[in-house]
């Protein structure tokens, strides 16, 4: 198996997931003792969450990138970055990288297109939400992309605010719910939870709709990378 690379810590509530998912996935996959060679650059969340509400995304780019490069050099055989909203400088963090990179969108636009879906809803940071570099590559793929009309600062609000932080809040939900609702009503089949924290709050067993979390879909296309 290949040794995975993870540039983590956006926020690390979330790389705590991906870490549970990665060795849960090799252990069903190979049994017994098995889990996943992995190394880990968990980064300060703070200065990078700075640099994205002033737009600094090349500065926050050059630093995942010199964090892609230092796992490369380290022994990482594969990479994965561990965040939605920071795929949008993608081609940054991978300048110089011979190993490969999994896109977070790839597996989750995979999961849809087999389940049979061709419209479906995106939830995210406000970053994902409007941003076009997201949207672009599912659409890319044939997929139908919608996202809230109305409550994108909530939405992302609970992100930073709270989820990031471990905080768990019902009425948090409730707002998460009927932003899937009005998705539903609109067209959407399905929703994405496009920001890695999303499924702390968000499941199949609370939304309207069929939930695909970006998080558990990228930590199992990463171990499938790993043993290809």
């Amino acid at each position: 198996m290949k040794t995975i690379g993870l540039i983590g810590g956006m926020s690390w509530e979330s790389t705590a997931h991906y870490y549970r998912v990665l060795n849960r996935e090799t252990a069903t996959r190979l049994g017994g003792l098995h889990s996943a060679p992995l190394l880990v650059h968990s980064l300060d969340f703070a200065p990078i969450a700075k640099m994205q509400a002033e737009g600094q995304w090349d500065v926050a780019g050059r630093e995942l990138n010199a964090a892609a490069l230092g796992l490369q050099q380290a022994g990482a055989q594969l990479l994965g970055l561990a965040t939605n909203t920071m795929h949008v400088v993608a081609d940054l963090v991978t300048e110089g990288i011979a190993i490969p990179f999994i896109h977070i969108a790839d597996p989750t636009a995979d999961a849809l297109l087999a389940d049979g879906y061709d419209t479906i809803g995106l939830l995210g940071t406000r970053f994902t939400m409007e941003m076009a570099f997201y949207k672009d590559r599912l659409a890319a793929r044939g997929l139908g992309v919608l996202v809230p009309e109305v409550e994108r600062t909530n939405l992302d609000g609970i992100i930073y605010e709270e989820l990031c932080k471990g905080i768990l809040r019902e009425q948090s939900r409730r707002i998460y719910v009927n932003a899937i609702e009005r998705l539903a009503a609109r067209g959407a089949q399905a929703v994405i939870l496009g920001c890695t924290e999303i499924g702390m709050l968000i499941d199949d067993s609370v939304s309207p709709l069929p939930c695909y979390d970006t998080t558990d879909l990228h930590a199992r296309a990463l171990v499938s990378a790993a043993l290809a």
